[in-house]
């Protein structure tokens, strides 16, 4: 395994566990908050991946290498063993390590997430 492959299954691997940590456990009977992801579209969050990350990332299906090679592409990052939604949520809230002060915005997260869970192997293609 490459040690940029490593890196990124680190990398996810961190944020499934915080992720993990940081959900909060609702009590029997008590009223849960919405989805903010019911909303969420893949192609807006293409779009989003296009203008935003596509300088460092592969964010386009069947991509194998990024402009930058430290960025894996979109697919890897969606196919990491563990990468739930839960923890794709938790990766847009985070720094990337390389580009700290990178946070997906609130209002686009969903979108993003919502690509990436598209680009997860027998997500729905053929």
């Amino acid at each position: 395994m490459s040690r940029s492959m490593q890196r990124v299954m680190l990398v996810g691997l961190a944020f499934l566990v915080s992720a993990c940590v940081g959900t909060p456990v609702q009590a029997p009977g008590a009223t849960s908050t919405p989805d903010k992801t019911a909303g969420a579209s893949p192609a807006r969050g293409l779009a989003y991946a296009q203008r935003v990350c596509a300088a460092c990332h592969a964010v386009e299906t069947g991509q194998t290498s990024s402009p930058n090679p430290q960025a894996p592409p979109f697919e890897v990052i969606a196919n990491l063993p563990g990468m739930t939604p839960t923890a794709l949520n938790a990766w847009l809230h985070s720094p990337h390590p390389s580009m700290p002060n990178l946070i997906v915005a609130p209002d686009d997260r969903g979108d993003v997430a919502a690509y990436l869970n598209s680009l997860k192997h027998g997500a729905g293609r053929g």
